[in-house]
């Protein structure tokens, strides 16, 4: 539920989902294809919560969704290609990385916003490096995930004029999107524990549809100081092991 509620409004649900997977005793590679699958049912409670703020925005969010497509396909082959070891050594590091995005999420989010602001005359789909930026962005989430919300809302924030809710809510749209093709590639060639997967999507759902309702009035520290504390304690985990 934490997940699911982190995930809609700040994006970085897998630093809670993941290291409790570990804690539980699941091997790193199958605790981060589990929570993929499992987090699908929770990104599409996201999207459809802020189904008002996507009006207007379908061939936006079209666009754009191919490149998350994309991108999720290379991340989650790479996943499945490279040796375990080399996630367990990789994954730390992406732990940082998000702990760190999600700490300085509020001024990327004031940067970002600002900009969006003075900016005039920028086409309806963003400057021309967004899609490509998505993309990568695709596969950073279909490898890991964590934090993959607060890249894409710097990169809509930068590349396209639109408020910070719509562009939440296409977030989460191509959040949905990463997370389900990274999902049906797993599905077909990785071992998934479906025991964790059915309480991830159980609880997730949940907390898409809190984070969506209420989630915007609960102060934004909280939810980062609860993501920076799972994340250090996952990195911690991680090294000792």
């Amino acid at each position: 539920m934490a997940a699911g509620t982190i995930n809609a409004v700040v994006g970085s649900g897998t630093l809670v989902t993941f290291p409790t997977l570990l804690a539980c005793g699941l091997p790193a590679v199958t605790a981060n294809v589990s929570n993929t699958v499992g987090l699908v049912p929770g990104s599409l409670s996201a999207a459809i919560g802020y189904r008002a703020e996507l009006a207007g925005q379908r061939s936006r969010v079209v666009r754009l969704a191919y490149a998350s497509c994309v991108g999720a396909v290379a991340g989650a082959l790479l996943l499945l290609v490279l040796p375990a070891s080399a996630f367990d050594a990789i994954v730390p590091v992406l732990i940082a990385l998000g702990v760190l995005l999600v700490v300085f999420g509020p001024a990327i989010s004031r940067r970002v916003a600002a900009r969006a602001e003075s900016r005039g005359g920028v086409p309806h789909h963003g400057v021309w490096w967004v899609w490509p930026a998505v993309l990568l962005a695709g596969v950073y989430g279909g490898y890991f995930g964590a934090a993959q919300g607060v890249l894409l809302m710097a990169i809509l924030g930068i590349g396209v004029v639109d408020s910070m809710q719509r562009h939440n809510a296409t977030k989460n749209v191509l959040a949905l999107v990463v997370n389900a093709v990274a999902a049906l590639v797993f599905l077909f060639v990785s071992d998934v524990d479906w025991r964790a997967v059915a309480l991830i999507a159980v609880g997730s759902v949940v907390g898409g549809q809190l984070g969506a309702t209420v989630g915007r009035r609960l102060p934004p520290a909280v939810l980062r100081g609860v993501i920076v504390v799972v994340g250090v304690v996952a990195i911690v985990t991680l090294l000792l092991r």
